[in-house]
């Protein structure tokens, strides 16, 4: 038989981050997976996960891929139903005070996470199971694969103001016949924002699925040689109220699903 729920790992900082846990876990399990935590402290093996979700947190060491750190720059319409609007209301003040109390940046550098994750993701790709970047997860996968970022993108903002938000206020294209267009089942969406850096040179075999519309800023990745390997640089677990949004976690689920070993009784 199989496991009843894939178990998928969720990566976070040490400290801090409770938030962006609470909020990926409950997607998670919406999604019928069940959610484990993993963090520098309390690591966790792909081999007893199903599947890994890379969150959000503290910029990615820029040494990773080449680069010295530069000083870092002050962060100066969907269709929708009724009902969605009337959620995005209810937990607009819970995603707010989540990040307010708990964000996950208590670092600007964490490299120890750096290569937990960065171990955790080899593994996944070896055993050939799904992956989801998150924000600086994203950013990571790029980096694995040979590809380097933007460590400030304040300089893409010349015409209009950057915006930093959990409300979806961005508006993104996705790429026609990518996974993501499949799973968000549209071209054209708004996302949230809460990143100050962005994906500059692809990784090998990374494919730009997503950009942000004016700025061309690179906003969801996928590897063409793996089945689910997706980085997204929005943050879909604070749009829990979004539909489109939560399928992108059912895909990760279904996906691991797939991907489960039979287990005795």
């Amino acid at each position: 038989m199989f496991r009843k729920k894939p178990r998928i790992g969720v990566t976070g900082p040490d400290e801090g981050g409770t938030g962006a846990w609470l909020f990926t876990a409950l997607s998670v399990r919406l999604a019928g997976g069940k959610p484990v935590r993993v963090t520098v402290e309390s690591p966790q093996k792909m081999d007893d996960l199903d599947g890994l979700i890379m969150g959000g947190g503290a910029d990615v060491e820029p040494l990773q891929y080449g680069q010295e750190r530069i000083e870092r720059a002050v962060l100066a319409k969907d269709t929708r139903t009724i009902f969605e609007w009337i959620l995005s209301i209810l937990f607009f003040p819970l995603y707010w005070l989540a990040r307010y109390f708990q964000h996950t940046k208590t670092a600007p550098i964490d490299t120890e996470r750096d290569k937990l994750e960065l171990t955790l993701l080899n593994d996944a790709l070896e055993q050939q199971k799904p992956v989801l970047g998150i924000c600086r997860g994203m950013q990571l996968m790029n980096v694995h694969f040979k590809g380097n970022l933007h460590q400030d993108i304040s300089g893409f903002y010349t015409e209009q103001p950057q915006i930093a938000s959990i409300f979806p206020k961005k508006r993104v294209t996705i790429e026609d016949g990518s996974k993501l267009q499949e799973l968000l089942q549209t071209h054209i969406c708004n996302v949230n924002a809460l990143h100050n850096q962005a994906i500059d040179t692809p990784g090998k075999d990374v494919q730009l699925v997503a950009k942000e519309l004016h700025t061309d800023i690179t906003q969801a990745i996928e590897h063409t040689e793996y089945d689910f390997v997706i980085g997204v640089q929005w943050h879909p677990e604070y749009m829990i109220q979004v539909a489109r949004q939560r399928r992108i976690f059912k895909g990760l689920v279904s996906s691991a699903r797939k991907k489960q070993t039979p287990v005795k009784d």
